[in-house]
């Protein structure tokens, strides 16, 4: 008597397979039109939806996400806009200031003005028988004195941005010190370093270390790019006779 060959034990698909299997077969439903309608799957609702249903709610997920990264996209575009606005604004303002007073006040209003920020102290170096009275947001100090004061921060290669202590907000903003909640501390080099450009909100974390600095490193290259012939032209000389030449417009 011929013995029966062995029934085939029954294959057992992963769930992994049979997924790999219809990305590898996208078709595969084209003709499976039964199939489609039998196939049921739960829904947030607590009821079950066909296959093609959960498609088009699939769909529609995707396309309410797209339009949200949509908007988003255009509502940065327009605050792009406006703050190339406000930085062209600002920088035509600094090209055409005659004295670092000009340019001081120039700054001051751009900042707290089209800026909307709570504080700015335009720090730059001199030796001490150069430096003279603060004029508002103008402040002059030896190079000694500010790293005294402010440590680390004055060698930063780029922007600090964040809290810093209560002593170095005093140094930077004198009785605007209470509004200074969150700074960003920019370098001005060209060569060398000329000082320190500080701006500061009242606002908590407004400023953090994860923040684009774009704005800030261009407004950065533009003063210290302006500021070398203006500071020659405010040094304070000591003539022999001990008068002193005064900042000319």
């Amino acid at each position: 008597m011929t013995d029966l060959p062995a029934a085939a034990e029954p294959v057992s698909l992963t769930r992994e397979q049979v997924a790999q299997y219809l990305r590898d077969n996208p078709e595969f439903f084209l003709d499976q039109d039964e199939l489609l309608r039998t196939l049921k799957l739960p829904h947030d609702s607590g009821r079950a939806i066909s296959l093609v249903e959960r498609q088009v709610h699939l769909f529609r997920e995707q396309r309410d996400a797209l339009h949200h990264e949509l908007r988003e996209l255009v509502a940065v575009a327009r605050q792009n806009d406006q703050l190339f606005d406000k930085s062209k604004r600002l920088l035509m303002q600094l090209i055409e200031a005659r004295t670092l007073t000009d340019m001081a006040a120039a700054v001051d209003d751009s900042i707290r003005g089209d800026f909307g920020l709570d504080a700015v102290s335009l720090l730059l170096f001199a030796e001490p028988a150069q430096a003279s009275d603060a004029q508002g947001v103008l402040h002059f100090v030896s190079l000694a004195e500010a790293e005294a004061e402010l440590g680390a921060l004055v060698e930063s290669p780029k922007a600090v941005c964040g809290p810093i202590r209560e002593h170095q907000r005093a140094f930077l903003f004198a009785e605007a010190a209470t509004a200074a909640a969150s700074v960003a501390l920019i370098p001005l080099r060209h060569g060398e370093l000329l000082g320190l450009f500080a701006v500061a909100s009242r606002t908590p974390g407004y400023f953090d270390e994860s923040m684009g600095s774009l704005f800030l490193s261009y407004l950065s290259d533009s003063l210290s790019r302006l500021l070398p012939p203006l500071m020659q032209r405010h040094v304070r000389r000591l003539p022999k006779a001990g008068s002193m030449v005064v900042e000319s417009r």
